[in-house]
């Protein structure tokens, strides 16, 4: 991997994270592009550069939740059937799933319908709760299971939680910020025990490629965030939908088939 190559992930990275059209999806296709191989590094590479979207989370976030401490429980509560399921299956999921050209494809095209398909039945922005904290534990750890989907590549964690939130009556502007938050106790455990997997066995520049990584998502993630904050409040996800599913065709018909 170049250096020019991790400046490219990281923006992709940071753009991608919270928006629902799977950031690791985009990052196995950008990384075929380039003509990166998926090693060992760039699989490490593609879950640390999460850290610094995390970042942006705690830095636009950090405030509300130490004033308002009632919001961990149900982030919590979403976060433990991931940490679970990741911890289990966390060998498969690195060594088959990711890099998986096809698997990505196809989660991506069906993600898109779903999106759409939920956003057309779906009554609008009727749903409660209508603060963070009154969501109840059931709701919070079916919407964590949603969440472990997101493994498969191509899935994307936004999109699974969102539409796990859309789904179980909170409206879309509280789905978003939930999904937000919970992203900082899943991110960070999935990018903590990648590390201790890899034992930091990372060369010097190796190190610096994870630092221009680390920097790069973190910027683009501001960025997007308050982006899709905005956009949301006006617009339905069935745009992002439309998109995953010409992503999907598109990189199907002119890259896989080259």
């Amino acid at each position: 991997m170049l250096y020019i190559d991790a400046v490219i992930l990281s923006i992709i990275e940071g753009l991608t994270e919270f928006l629902p059209i799977s950031s690791t999806g985009h990052l196995i296709l950008a990384s075929d592009i380039l003509k990166i191989s998926q090693t060992d590094f760039v699989k490490s590479f593609e879950i640390f550069i999460q850290l610094g979207a995390i970042l942006a989370v705690i830095v636009l976030y950090g405030k509300m939740l130490l004033k308002n401490t009632a919001t961990w429980k149900p982030i919590i509560i979403a976060f433990l059937p991931t940490a679970v399921i990741g911890f289990a299956f966390y060998s498969l999921i690195k060594r088959f799933l990711l890099g998986n050209i096809i698997v990505t494809l196809l989660a991506l095209f069906i993600g898109g319908l779903a999106l759409i398909v939920i956003e057309k039945l779906l009554p609008q922005d009727k749903g409660e709760p209508e603060t963070i904290e009154k969501i109840t534990a059931k709701k919070a750890f079916l919407i964590g299971l949603c969440q472990s989907i997101s493994m498969i590549p191509g899935v994307s964690r936004s999109a699974a939680t969102i539409l796990g939130g859309l789904f179980l009556g909170l409206k879309r502007k509280m789905a978003v910020e939930f999904s937000f938050l919970l992203a900082i106790p899943t991110m960070f455990a999935a990018t903590g025990f990648d590390i201790i997997k890899s034992d930091l066995n990372f060369s010097l520049n190796e190190f610096w490629l994870l630092a221009i990584g680390f920097i790069g998502s973190f910027i683009t993630a501001l960025l997007a965030i308050k982006f899709f904050i905005r956009f949301i409040q006006r617009h339905t996800f069935v745009s992002f939908g439309a998109y995953r599913i010409i992503l999907a065709i598109l990189f199907w018909l002119f890259i896989i088939k080259l």
